[in-house]
């Protein structure tokens, strides 16, 4: 009976060892038959606490692994928490680099990463799989596909998606650039173009495959503008016989007075005269009427004939933000407390690209990395906090610090902005990679983009240049 005893004793200890919380003393006790009764009154008073301290671990969910939440579950060190992590991908995508997938100068494993492999060291985080449908703020709950989960911290890290400007029928005519699907698509539909103007048997058709289309004239499109008037002139150009693509037609279509608006004018017009070194026929000041199959009509009554359309001019936030009953922007961001939690529910964080923030100029925060990870890192730090004070300490409003911006147009091309200093050409196109590789995630991707660049600067070549997805192709 009494060795019957001691097994229940040592079966709830080791129940005990999976509940944080409980005293390592207390968990080590031998099991010997002196004083068992004492040792069953703990058990039954063990077994009225051990519930109550399940739910005093508090669960914090992560909608997002972007820079912003992928930071979060990084930065956030307090144990006894439960973080679980969702994500409709299972890699985390550094989209700054994006624009070289789909311009065929690196491939997609080179700038992904399996999130569960980037959080592996992380034992209070939990990775799931999975589609976010809608919230109930109220309950605290997160609505799934197939179940919903009660949270007592959440941190809206969804991103942003492509904008149209109220023009959604313009989208698969003129594709957005924010997944790695949305890149090897671009890249399958460039390559094909200069296949189709291989084959063609007349100048008008060569030159409608020859000629592609950016629209926007921000960082995404100039970068793309630029890396497409490289791949056509010092690229394709040895690959083709019966047609040159050098003398493809590359026009970025820009709304404003000047491309990279949030540059100094010195800068923006340095990025223009790169832009048409490199071959780039830059339209400003020229807004976009209508896009079709292959055209796009001007507001002027021009019609730029174009098999490849690219559009870069938008960015909303996610269209969950209409789900959460909070006042948006037109852009579709959360309008939060300087804090950066949602207004009445200070429970609820909302950062990077869905989150409309005002820097101590009074304008929005940029949707760039920087500021997303630095969001992330801000709220990580006040929900520690919160804990460790049992949720009486004060919270700071949120501070961005603008440590610069840089935008990279082609081969020793770039612009950059880094506190005061202002500068272009190749000292920016060298402080751009060593930025790029600092921040790009995993050893194994810092190598390889390195070597990519290397063999690309040195040879004039790009080794992605693979074109899958000709089953699909021959549906449009």
């Amino acid at each position: 009976m009494l060795s019957s005893r001691c097994a229940r004793i040592n079966g709830f200890q080791e129940d005990l060892s999976q509940t944080p919380g409980i005293s390592g003393v207390l968990l080590q006790w031998p099991c010997t038959c002196l004083n068992y009764q004492h040792r069953f009154a703990f058990v039954h008073r063990a077994l009225e606490i051990v519930p109550k301290m399940k739910k005093m671990n508090p669960h914090v969910v992560v909608l997002g692994a972007g820079f912003g939440g992928l930071t979060f579950c990084q930065t956030f060190n307090h144990r006894a928490a439960r973080v679980t992590l969702f994500d409709r991908q299972n890699h985390h995508l550094f989209q700054p680099l994006l624009y070289q997938v789909a311009t065929a100068g690196l491939s997609a494993p080179e700038i992904a990463q399996p999130i569960r492999s980037i959080l592996s060291d992380r034992p209070n985080v939990i990775v799931l799989l999975d589609h976010v449908t809608g919230f109930d703020l109220a309950a605290k709950t997160v609505r799934l596909e197939e179940s919903t989960l009660t949270y007592d911290y959440l941190v809206l890290a969804l991103g942003g998606h492509t904008s149209y400007f109220g023009h959604p029928e313009w989208e698969p005519f003129a594709p957005g650039l924010k997944s790695l699907d949305d890149a090897m698509d671009i890249r399958r539909r460039v390559l094909l173009a200069f296949e189709k103007a291989e084959n063609a048997n007349h100048p008008t058709g060569q030159d409608r495959w020859m000629t592609i289309v950016v629209v926007g004239g921000g960082p995404t499109g100039v970068e793309l503008a630029g890396a497409i008037a490289e791949l056509t002139r010092t690229v394709l150009q040895k690959d083709f016989k019966r047609i040159d693509p050098s003398q493809a037609r590359v026009v970025m279509i820009e709304a404003g007075p000047r491309v990279l608006a949030q540059y100094s004018p010195e800068l923006s017009a340095s990025a223009e005269r790169q832009l048409k070194a490199l071959g780039v026929e830059v339209r400003t000041a020229t807004k976009v009427k209508s896009i079709g199959p292959g055209r796009v009509d001007l507001e002027s009554g021009e019609i730029i004939v174009a098999e490849n359309i690219i559009w870069a001019a938008g960015v909303s936030a996610s269209p969950l933000t209409q789900t959460l009953g909070v006042e948006l922007d037109r852009a579709g961001r959360v309008k939060v407390s300087p804090d950066l939690s949602l207004p009445d529910h200070p429970e609820v964080f909302a950062i990077g690209d869905m989150a409309l923030v005002l820097g101590e100029d009074g304008q929005p925060v940029a949707g760039v990395s920087p500021a997303a990870m630095q969001m992330a890192r801000h709220v990580a730090r006040l929900i520690e906090n919160e804990f460790l004070l049992s949720g009486k300490s004060p919270r700071r409003p949120f501070q961005y610090r603008d440590k610069g911006s840089m935008a990279t147009i082609g081969r020793s091309a770039a612009v950059a902005k880094i506190g005061r200093f202002e500068f272009s050409g190749f000292p920016a196109w060298l402080a751009w990679l060593g930025v790029h590789l600092i921040f790009l995630i995993g050893f194994r991707n810092k190598v390889a983009v390195l070597l990519q660049w290397a063999y690309a600067y040195c040879t004039y070549k790009r080794g992605a240049r693979i074109i899958t997805g000709l089953a699909d192709s021959t549906k449009q």
